[in-house]
């Protein structure tokens, strides 16, 4: 059983592309879940981090304030701004610039965590900045998304914070006491938690992409086109961050790992929940969440490559 859940773990970027693909092509295969599973799902996946966050992480925040703030600042300024600038650039139609702006306006994602271990970076500020940046999104992301997209669309601001405590803070918190006063039963689930979340966040996919199939060949390489932009340029500029403030090579590609991937099934989530109107505002969160896991496997590579001679 071990065995098959490391396999699905380390192949998790070809199964969500194979998962898309599928979905796009042959709709009924997800179809008939309903969107609203979505949220669970998610909760899964937070839960999971939960079980796995350890009070060394937590003093790592504490230890290592200044690489958290830049960490965070980054993460909360570099891809909202990005997103924004790609919809004026590309003139994006209001849905899909709802989208793009939601996923760049999002906390970072779970899986930035294996691809920094797999780069050989910081993973410990990888993991501080994750969950520093996940327990700001209540606040940070609404306010930007309202910021940014206010002028299109009404934002219900409130209604987001709640969602997100509810879909975020909330698992990762039970994660955590689960982990306090289990500890037995935590210890014995943590190696197969990789292969759970890869097969939820493929699910998430799937559903989005199934149920938007039509909406995203219509617009399929216009959203293609920006969510890969979106993502390399925040990998790009991540590092160049790190660079620029004279970080060492391994917090440089922690930093631009962090930067560049995003919790982008929350996004995906957020859209369903309080941007129904717009359907296809959940298409770029379901395509990001499909790239960023390719070209972070790809940028891992070249990272080990570069930086562990």
């Amino acid at each position: 059983m071990k065995k098959v859940c490391d396999f699905i773990a380390r192949w998790m970027g070809v199964m969500v592309l194979l998962v898309t693909a599928l979905s796009l092509f042959v709709p009924s295969s997800f179809v008939w879940i309903d969107t609203k599973a979505i949220n669970p799902m998610l909760g899964v996946i937070m839960f999971g981090m939960g079980l796995t966050l350890s009070p060394q992480d937590f003093r790592i925040v504490l230890s290592r304030p200044k690489d958290i703030l830049i960490g965070c600042l980054s993460q909360f300024t570099v891809m909202p701004l990005l997103a924004l600038g790609l919809t004026w650039a590309f003139s994006l139609p209001e849905e899909l610039a709802i989208g793009v702006i939601l996923v760049g306006c999002c906390p970072g994602g779970t899986a930035s965590n294996v691809i920094t271990y797999l780069a050989k970076g910081d993973l410990a500020l990888s993991v501080g900045m994750t969950a520093v940046s996940t327990l700001l999104a209540p606040l940070l992301t609404p306010f930007l998304v309202w910021a940014m997209a206010g002028t299109m669309v009404d934002v219900d601001t409130l209604g987001m914070l709640l969602s997100i405590l509810y879909v975020v803070i909330a698992p990762i918190v039970c994660g955590l006491l689960c982990q306090r006063f289990l500890p037995g039963l935590t210890r014995s689930v943590t190696p197969y938690l990789p292969a759970v979340s890869s097969v939820a966040i493929a699910m998430v996919v799937g559903i989005v992409v199934s149920h938007n199939a039509d909406r995203l060949l219509t617009a399929g390489v216009l959203v293609i086109a920006v969510v890969m932009i979106h993502n390399l340029l925040g990998l790009g500029i991540g590092f160049a961050v790190g660079r620029l403030l004279r970080l060492p090579d391994p917090k440089c590609v922690a930093l631009s790992i962090e930067v560049g991937m995003q919790n982008s099934g929350l996004a995906s989530s957020l859209a369903v929940l309080h941007f129904a109107a717009y359907p296809l505002a959940t298409i770029p969160g379901a395509v990001f969440s499909v790239w960023h896991n390719i070209s972070g496997a790809l940028v891992a590579k070249l990272y080990d490559r570069l930086f562990s001679r």
